[in-house]
């Protein structure tokens, strides 16, 4: 017999009667853990009853908000600020112990369901929670060592998968605690802008790691207490591997991308926002416009089918024209600019309204 044109066999028939028992399990456990949590009976008990109900759905956010619950009745019950002046420097010592193993156990209950499930955000968030109690709870040292765990932990998750924006914003908020003076912290910036660079060198479509390059760069300025010249050296040198990146891979969204943040950089200064190169004159900022209209002209010798390149045209030439102003725009610019939009037009019809807005602006 087949259904839907596949035959059923007698491994479809035992396939089926597992999955029957598994959700049969599944109800099970979740009616056990709700009428317990209903008693306010957080124990040990409904503890390990989240455990077995989380490993089968990590998703179920609701579960995790009852371990929670069961972790601040059991060992974290105590309140943050017990210290020594309550009990012997060696009850302290045991109570800190009693959190750090019961914790760090929590963490590693995780660990295997972020490698099956890496992009759910509870498991992220959990791991926050425990951390956040630890740095309540712990010694800044041990604490410390903790979260540089935690930052290990993001490297090898990116290893498995380099654009796991999970792993990133994760990654972003531990780096952040590590600096903070709640840690004894000082700035990653340089570190973290070496890290972007090597997994952009691995990867080049890695849109997480451009982003967090672009959060990077003006604090790793700042820092080096760049000069001007040494600020549009830097430029240089970005635009200069970004544009490489282009000519072997113009229709790579994230690329784009991060040319664009560095050309708003360029005209930051003629718009009132804050640059890279805040010393940028109007002649400069012409002249870097004009030299990536010129780059992104040549691309289209190679590549008239990539929307991105006409794209990046319009909105450059149109920032030529706000930083020379209208008077210097001529009749070239205008006449090039309605073929871009023509071209736009006819590889993107979906957004034929956005390209309507752009040609009154043309116009």
């Amino acid at each position: 017999m087949a259904s839907h044109g596949v035959a059923r066999t007698a491994q479809t028939r035992i396939g089926q009667r597992q999955d029957v028992a598994k959700i049969k399990t599944y109800h099970v456990l979740e009616s056990q853990i709700r009428a317990q949590a209903a008693l306010g009976s957080y124990d040990l008990e409904l503890l390990n009853l989240t455990t077995k109900l989380l490993q089968l759905n990590p998703e179920y956010y609701t579960i995790w908000n009852i371990r929670r619950r069961c972790l601040l009745k059991g060992v974290l019950s105590f309140p943050p600020e017990y210290n020594s002046s309550d009990v012997t420097s060696m009850t302290l010592a045991e109570q800190h112990d009693s959190i750090s193993t019961a914790l760090q156990s929590d963490l590693a209950f995780t660990v295997p369901l972020l490698l099956k499930f890496p992009k759910c955000y509870w498991i992220w968030n959990f791991r926050s929670w425990i951390l956040s109690q630890m740095t309540l709870r712990l010694p800044i040292p041990t604490v410390r060592k903790i979260w540089e765990m935690e930052l290990a932990l993001t490297s090898k998750m990116h290893i498995k998968d380099r654009r796991n924006f999970h792993a990133w914003g994760y990654r972003r908020e531990i780096v952040a605690k590590l600096e903070s003076p709640d840690l004894q912290g000082k700035s990653m910036s340089e570190a973290e802008f070496a890290y972007t660079t090597k997994m952009i060198n691995e990867d080049l479509s890695n849109f997480s790691a451009w982003h967090n390059r672009t959060q990077l760069v003006a604090r790793v300025l700042d820092e080096r207490g760049a000069d001007d010249e040494t600020r549009r050296g830097f430029l240089d040198m970005e635009l200069k591997t970004t544009q490489d990146a282009l000519n072997v891979g113009p229709e790579d969204q994230s690329l784009w991308y991060y040319h664009q943040f560095l050309m708003s950089q360029i005209v930051g200064r003629h718009e009132n926002r804050q640059t890279i190169v805040p010393s940028l004159t109007t002649s400069q900022a012409t002249a870097y416009l004009r030299r990536e209209i010129d780059n992104l002209k040549d691309l289209l010798e190679d590549y008239s089918d990539i929307k991105w390149i006409y794209l990046g045209l319009l909105d450059w030439t149109s920032a030529l024209e706000r930083v020379e102003g209208p008077a210097n725009s001529g009749d070239r610019e205008l006449n090039e600019s309605k073929v871009w939009l023509a071209k736009l037009r006819a590889l993107d019809v979906l957004r034929a309204g956005r390209w309507d807005d752009m040609e009154e602006c043309v116009a």
